[in-house]
């Protein structure tokens, strides 16, 4: 079992950047398929990068070549870097990570203003 906590969210303007940090109670480097989900009032929760325990990385094509996200193995927390934000990207956006089970953390609220 691995507990996990989002931080970094926020309020930014359109164009600016955010980084959300997920940190987990245990190792999940080469161990668990992580990854970062968003839902935004009134939608279905969607998936919008995930990095496998094999290193395979996926984006949301609506968030290419915008968001980045990345393991710190010494830390034990994935990243989610966000740059030149858009109003739609406004979601609480939820850290998972899958072994056998999905686990999830409480979400952080972002919001991206006009």
């Amino acid at each position: 079992q691995v507990q996990l906590v989002e931080s970094g969210g926020g309020l930014v303007q359109a164009g600016g950047s955010l980084t959300l940090s997920c940190a987990a109670s245990r190792i999940i480097t080469g161990r668990y398929n992580m990854a970062w989900y968003r839902q935004a009032p009134g939608k279905q929760r969607e998936l919008v990068a995930r990095i496998l325990a094999s290193g395979n990385i996926n984006y949301a094509d609506s968030v290419k070549g915008r968001f980045t996200i990345s393991l710190d193995s010494a830390k034990n927390t994935m990243d989610l870097q966000m740059n030149s934000l858009k109003p739609e990207d406004t979601a609480v956006y939820y850290c998972n990570a899958v072994l056998g089970q999905n686990y999830w953390g409480r979400g952080t609220q972002v919001t991206v203003s006009s």
